[in-house]
């Protein structure tokens, strides 16, 4: 089976983590700490936070927003569950915006009219999480822009992001937001085995992420409430969770990170494949934002019909292609229908789920793999 995505690890990568398995740190040693000031230097931002998964580094970036109770979130309906979930977690209310069905991301045109009446009913967001979907930017400018008009703090769940950029700037620079959320699962385009980190400009917020994610311990005497006993003295001063990233994983993430550039090159030139062999085909292939550069962390393609989504994707994995569905709209969850969501409520959304199907993408897909899954998916859609 050729799978929709996979992690690439290399001879270097086995001897960094080797490394530390031969040192005296496993966890909370400097592995942590370098695979922090990697991400730092490759995405322009002067703060890094590195945690356990990238649902609990969106989790700590709501919290550190101070998001809770009585609160309200926005994001987007076409994303993995932990993007709303996050918010969950800290007591506020979620909602969604519907995508623009060119980016897939939430549609800033929807997003103002949104706020405008948001704004008269008095239940304007406190956050929003604004989701780069496949690896492509959300329109940042905008969504910038509106947060300076209404008054919400934006994170950027740039799960899928890392390498792409947005209007100049790199995703993670946080230059048109308060924190952006990076994933090193396996599938994503930088592995640490498991992992997430959160960015940002502001020095206070990442001092206080880096403070949740270890249980909202400190031994910085100049933030305890009273001088330490002795040198083993610590204090815990709020609430947090036991977040931390092992130097394990994030000496597997540091030496990754040396391909970043690479790995997206290489999966933009695996999307450029695919863009020449699908044309005439009954597909939309994926819009390119002119103003950035997709990271490319999943290709979909779209049928044109939704009744053939279900046979194409079954003739694909019958012919060996590990075909995916990203993702089921988030409102459509039992979880979420609970709270009083249902279908038809965010129509462009539901439009692209019903025609999505992901075709294999990641840099060690050979050029004669791709030959197999056009030839497959050409088979499939009858073509």
């Amino acid at each position: 089976m050729i799978p929709y995505a996979r992690q690439d690890v290399n001879e270097a990568d086995i001897a960094a983590v080797e490394a530390v398995l031969r040192s005296d740190f496993l966890t909370q040693g400097p592995a942590v700490p370098r695979f922090e000031a990697a991400v730092c230097a490759a995405v322009g931002a002067p703060f890094a936070v590195a945690m356990s998964s990238a649902t609990s580094a969106l989790h700590v970036a709501c919290a550190a927003l101070d998001l809770g109770p009585g609160d309200i979130a926005w994001t987007s309906p076409i994303t993995f569950v932990a993007s709303a979930n996050a918010a969950r977690y800290c007591g506020a209310e979620v909602d969604f915006v519907d995508i623009d069905p060119r980016t897939f991301t939430i549609c800033p045109e929807r997003l103002e009219a949104r706020l405008r009446r948001a704004k008269i009913a008095g239940k304007l967001p406190k956050v929003v999480i604004a989701v780069h979907m496949c690896g492509q930017s959300c329109d940042m400018e905008a969504i910038a822009g509106l947060a300076a008009r209404y008054g919400f703090r934006v994170i950027e769940d740039a799960a899928h992001a890392i390498g792409g950029s947005f209007n100049g700037a790199r995703i993670g620079s946080c230059a048109f937001s308060d924190i952006t959320v990076f994933s090193f699962h396996p599938v994503k385009i930088v592995t640490a085995a498991e992992g997430g980190m959160a960015m940002t400009k502001d020095r206070d917020l990442a001092r206080r992420m880096a403070l949740l994610r270890n249980h909202g311990v400190t031994r910085e005497h100049a933030e305890m409430t009273a001088p330490p006993m002795g040198p083993w003295c610590y204090e815990q001063i709020t609430l947090g969770w036991n977040y931390r990233m092992t130097d394990l994983h994030a000496a597997l993430g540091a030496s990754q990170m040396d391909r970043l550039d690479a790995f997206v090159a290489r999966r933009h030139e695996i999307a450029d494949r695919y863009d020449r062999e699908l044309q005439g085909l009954p597909v939309a292939t994926p819009w390119r934002d002119p103003r950035g550069r997709s990271a490319f962390h999943l290709y979909v393609a779209q049928v044109d019909d939704p009744a053939r989504r279900l046979p194409v994707f079954e003739a694909m994995r019958a012919a060996g292609v590990g075909v995916n569905v990203h993702y089921i709209p988030v409102h459509l969850q039992p979880y979420y229908r609970a709270m009083g969501f249902y279908p038809g409520q965010f129509r462009v959304a539901e439009a692209y789920y019903a025609r999505a199907i992901s075709l294999p993408m990641y840099p060690a897909l050979t050029d004669e793999e791709q030959s197999e899954v056009v030839t497959a998916f050409r088979a499939a859609l009858g073509a």
